[in-house]
């Protein structure tokens, strides 16, 4: 059974290359965003590693911690990044998980049971399917899960814009429409009568029955 919007996420311990981490514990009480990689020395995860690394205090400023994962040893990590900072200009500073004997991997449902127990003589292609991002909350719920293919690099400022929407939403009973961004409009949810719309959030617009608008809330 596949992972789920709102399933705990799974807990493990493992080697970084910022030490052992217990992966709950190393949350706390904030979010975190954990993003994998099929193999180190590939050209597009080159790139996303270098580009989470340039924005890394976007993630700080969300009280959200970042950390990468791929299906390699701990030491090849510590190799990958001198070709991130080469390729990018940026140092990865954030911990890289070891999975090499895939348990990560198959934990979060990237790979399947039968994909053996060693990232030894696996190709990129062998682990295509570990490309994914997901977001988990301070509760350790799983609040959003992003899955790309090899050939396509993932856009990192969707992730802030969906952090930001999680983070606003999970405050206030609002929702966000297609392509929201920070300090737009925002939808009342069907939950708060209209007298309490105005109460809370003060005037707002009626677009249909069951679309109000208003201003974005303030923290």
């Amino acid at each position: 059974m596949g992972l789920r919007i709102n399933d705990i996420a799974p807990d493990f311990t493992a080697e970084t290359t910022k030490g052992t981490i217990h992966f709950h514990d190393w949350i706390g009480d904030g979010y975190a965003v954990l993003f994998s990689h099929p193999k180190n020395f590939t050209p597009v995860c080159t790139t996303e590693l270098g580009a989470m690394a340039g924005i890394a205090d976007e993630f700080t400023k969300r009280n959200a911690k970042i950390i990468g994962i791929s299906v390699d040893p701990v030491e090849s990590h510590d190799k990958w990044k001198d070709d991130i900072r080469v390729a990018t200009g940026y140092v990865v500073d954030y911990p890289l998980i070891g999975d090499r004997d895939l348990k990560v991997a198959k934990l979060y449902d990237m790979l399947p049971a039968a994909a053996g127990d060693t990232s030894e003589g696996r190709t990129p292609a062998d682990n295509a399917t570990v490309r994914s991002v997901f977001i988990i909350g301070p509760d350790k719920r799983i609040k959003l899960v992003l899955t790309y293919p090899m050939t396509t690099g993932r856009n990192f400022d969707e992730i802030l814009r969906a952090l930001d929407s999680i983070q606003l939403t999970a405050k206030h009973q609002v929702a966000t429409p297609a392509n929201w961004k920070q300090g737009e409009d925002v939808i009342i949810t069907a939950a708060v009568s209209d007298e309490d719309a105005v109460k809370r959030f003060g005037a707002f617009d009626r677009i249909l029955p069951y679309l109000r608008k208003t201003k974005q809330p303030q923290a």
